[in-house]
């Protein structure tokens, strides 16, 4: 390596809120073309371009020594997947549903065959659609109700702006409709002959909710809403008895949803609830003349669900049927006839609860392990006794059973295969609480090789999130073992923000609490040095988006206490960005980091946090910063910007590294196998700094 490291030019942009003057260096990789480069990357101004391209370059220069074992890291990760996989196939009517994987291909194909048996139907071959695309993304798949028409969606830069297409599952044939600019999934008709869906305006936002009729140009399409809230995300589904189409509006604490008859799609959308602050609730049917609703309404903070009439289902007639019980998150529900399931999570684990409507009766579903991962899969039908769940461990591959809800049987149905092999007496799962400054319990688990010492010589992998509510499941991972099998204890840090400990877990990690996220995780890396698995400056940070956030604070908060951090596509310029109202997602991301630009408290707050912006004459640690090109979500010179500020004032001489995948967007590499190659280098990084490469 003896070229220098990409400097970038300084030129700064100055401006002012609420009295305090802001000097921004590399604001110039912020393409004025955004919009455009993320629907055609080929249009990046040259400079940006060549700055880009330069980090990339040193990337790959740093990282030459572990070119060989990346290979080895891929071949080991590809040869954990069965690569001839199918899914489970979903029964609906005269058909069964599923996708499946052909040996090599990098996509799925869709499939269907007869319930009880017979040859199996392409109905559509992901490897053959993506040919000669750098990047391909099946948005959305779903069959009309009749079993004669096919929507699906595409997205080939990865922008995610979705174009719907149509295909009549009876000739073969893709009929002419074609839908752009959508976010690419869609709820049909009763009668197969229109679709809603969900149109995004040139700002990537939901703005407005459509009519497609089948065999009409999408200019012809009928407006049904319109949301006049560039803060609400809009999106369209069905209930489970296919009854209702359903529009929701929603931001990130704030909830409204509209119902159209399935069976009369041009009816006027009707309000189930107007909107109030900070109450949520989401619909199911019980395909009669009831409305079950999951909400936090009347204090109900870890949620409760309550019934409304179908003709009369506004605040005034709801009536609780799962009261309320502070610790216990109701996370989502499926009401069949006859029956509700709902999964919930106490105690920091999930379970599943059946409930017969009309007696009220309860049982749970429940596994022994100490961390684990439950979902559930749900399926086409109402009419049915069976509902499916997945399940799965750090030490346990994923297996999806059936569960008959009247006799109380279960039926496993799949467990994930790993072909090179997995012994899940090899490796010990556990599960610990850090405690944290203000005393409140950290949840940790933890995975190892049962022949790694616990007496702090090993390295450690501590991946954290912590942000809208999303928990970070216990379940079961192929590319950490890796890791694992080379020594490194794999841990997660189930830190404020998400909902592991309920939805206060959340409330403690947002907006003025938000500091609690960062705190939270720095208290689970010392507790795990005092528990001897690791010891300090052994120890790889890891977070993706928002968790890229929290990678970011860290470092500038606890730099010696990591050996390196791997930042996945990380929201590290925050105030920038939430200063920025025209960008995609800053309106809706207002409640849950507060609105810089109306107030100055909101303001200082970001301000004493945002990576990008505190950013000090300190030793960093080695860091290396994912990007995608075409990312609507963080957008690819945040990571840029942030290397660029790194490397200009570490003191220090740790790598500071900035991959950008020049054809794909949030999620990085489409295909499979193409997406383990970014996985390699992540992993070969942590191996290289902590001296196990």
């Amino acid at each position: 390596m003896s070229a220098e490291a990409p400097r970038a030019d300084k030129r700064p942009v100055t401006s002012e809120h609420h009295g305090v003057t802001l000097v921004d260096d590399y604001a110039w990789l912020r393409a004025d073309n955004w919009q455009e480069v993320i629907r055609d990357p080929a249009v990046l101004p040259a400079d940006i371009r060549a700055h880009l391209e330069a980090e990339n370059a040193w990337c790959d220069a740093a990282m030459a020594d572990t070119v060989d074992l990346q290979a080895r890291l891929v071949a080991e990760m590809r040869g954990r997947i069965k690569e001839d996989d199918s899914s489970v196939p979903a029964p609906h009517g005269p058909y069964a549903y599923g996708s499946r994987y052909l040996e090599g291909a990098q996509y799925p194909r869709f499939v269907r065959s007869l319930r009880d048996g017979g040859p199996e139907e392409v109905l559509l071959d992901g490897d053959a659609l993506a040919t000669g695309k750098a990047y391909f993304h099946l948005g959305g798949v779903s069959h009309s109700p009749d079993h004669r028409l096919l929507a699906w969606s595409l997205d080939d830069k990865g922008s995610e702006f979705h174009v719907v297409r149509v295909k009549d599952l009876d000739s073969g044939a893709d009929l002419a409709d074609e839908v752009p600019n959508t976010a690419g999934g869609v709820a049909w008709a009763a009668d197969g002959k229109s679709f809603l869906y969900t149109w995004l305006n040139d700002n990537h936002r939901s703005e407005k909710v459509f009519r497609h009729v089948i065999g009409t140009p999408a200019e012809a399409d009928v407006l049904v809403y319109r949301e006049p809230d560039p803060g609400f995300f809009t999106g369209v589904g069905k209930t489970q008895s296919g009854r209702f189409l359903v529009i929701e509006s929603h931001d990130h604490e704030t909830s409204e949803i509209r119902v159209v008859p399935a069976a009369d799609p041009a009816a006027e959308p009707r309000l189930v609830a107007a909107r109030e602050s900070e109450v949520e609730y989401s619909i199911e049917d019980d395909g009669a003349d009831r409305f079950y609703i999951l909400t936090n309404a009347d204090g109900a903070e870890d949620f409760k669900i309550v019934a409304a009439p179908v003709e009369a289902p506004g605040r005034e007639n709801w009536v609780d049927v799962v009261a309320h019980e502070p610790g216990r998150l109701i996370l989502t529900m499926i009401v069949y006839r006859g029956r509700m399931v709902r999964l919930e999570r106490k105690d920091g684990l999930p379970r599943i609860v059946i409930r017969e409507l009309s007696s009220g009766a309860e049982h749970a579903i429940a596994f022994p392990e100490e961390a684990y991962s439950l979902g559930l899969v749900g399926g086409y039908e109402f009419d049915t006794t069976v509902t499916r769940f997945s399940y799965s461990s750090p030490t346990t591959p994923a297996q999806v059973y059936d569960y008959d809800m009247a006799t109380r049987e279960r039926f496993l149905r799949k467990t994930q295969e790993v072909p090179s092999g997995h012994e899940p007496s090899d490796y010990v799962t556990r599960r610990i609480f850090a405690p944290a400054a203000d005393g409140a319990k950290v949840p940790v688990t933890i995975l190892h090789h049962r022949d790694t010492a616990v007496d702090g010589s090993a390295p450690l992998l501590l991946y954290g999130y912590g942000a809208y509510g999303i928990a970070m499941p216990a379940g079961f991972s192929t590319k950490v073992l890796s890791l694992v099998d080379r020594g490194f204890v794999y841990a997660i840090a189930h830190v404020r923000g998400g909902t592991d400990k309920g939805h206060r877990w959340y409330k403690d990690g947002k907006r003025e609490k938000k500091t609690n996220t960062f705190t939270d995780f720095v208290a689970a890396a010392e507790h795990l040095v005092a528990e001897r698995y690791t010891a300090r400056g052994r120890i790889v940070a890891q977070g993706g988006s928002a968790g890229g956030m929290l990678m970011g604070a860290v470092a500038n908060m606890a730099p010696d206490l990591f050996a390196g951090i791997l930042a996945v596509v990380p929201f590290v310029d925050v105030l920038n960005t939430m200063l920025d109202d025209t960008l995609p997602l800053t309106p809706p991301e207002w409640p849950e980091w507060g609105n810089p630009i109306e107030s100055a408290e909101d303001f200082a707050r970001i301000r004493s946090y945002s990576p990008y912006d505190n950013v000090a004459a300190e030793a960093y640690p080695p860091i290396l910063a994912m990007a995608g090109l075409t990312d609507p979500r963080v957008t690819y010179w945040e990571p840029a910007k942030w290397v660029a500020k790194l490397r200009e004032l570490s003191t220090g001489d740790a790598l500071l590294l900035l991959r950008t995948n020049m054809d794909a967007g949030h999620g990085g590499a489409s295909g499979r196998f193409d997406g383990l190659k970014e996985d390699a280098l992540e992993y070969a990084f942590a191996l290289k700094v902590t001296g196990k490469a």
